[in-house]
């Protein structure tokens, strides 16, 4: 009866301690996939803000019609950087300036629905939607080398 007694507490407490680990593991894989879409969201907006930190010079940022979809155009001169969404993607182009180039010329970067832009008096305003459907805006003030020349 004692043995009993004690494979029966046993099994008890190995029945919890499964209940518990099953339960712990659930809601790390939910925090696991939470954390990796936010981090998916903040890549694409944090990629599109350093190239255009990276560029921010006097006239090197504009916004422009390519091929039919809004694209970030960065740098001036010979060579540019184009930013752009493109069949689902967020596409980048970086190509000489006087040859003729098409959307799907680019490099695929990031999975995305779709990019809206705009600029006006230096402020930049960038929407994103992801392919998890998540709206995230952006708003950078473009100093155009303000601080190198104070």
């Amino acid at each position: 009866m004692d043995t009993l007694g004690a494979l029966l507490l046993f099994g008890v407490f190995a029945v919890c301690v499964l209940a518990v680990l099953l339960t712990g593991a659930d809601a790390y894989r939910g925090l696991t996939q939470r954390n990796q879409e936010a981090g998916n969201r903040r890549s694409c907006v944090q990629y599109i803000a350093t190239k255009v930190r990276q560029s921010d010079s006097l006239g090197a940022v504009s916004v422009e019609n390519f091929g039919g979809v809004d694209a970030l155009v960065l740098g001036e001169g010979e060579y540019i950087t184009r930013i752009y969404c493109y069949d689902g993607s967020l596409m980048e182009l970086f190509a000489d300036a006087a040859l003729p180039m098409e959307p799907e010329d680019g490099e695929k970067v990031i999975a995305l629905d779709w990019l809206e832009m705009s600029l006006q008096d230096d402020l930049l305003t960038i929407e994103v939607l992801d392919i998890d459907g998540q709206v995230s805006t952006l708003l950078l003030s473009l100093r155009s080398g303000e601080e190198a020349a104070a």
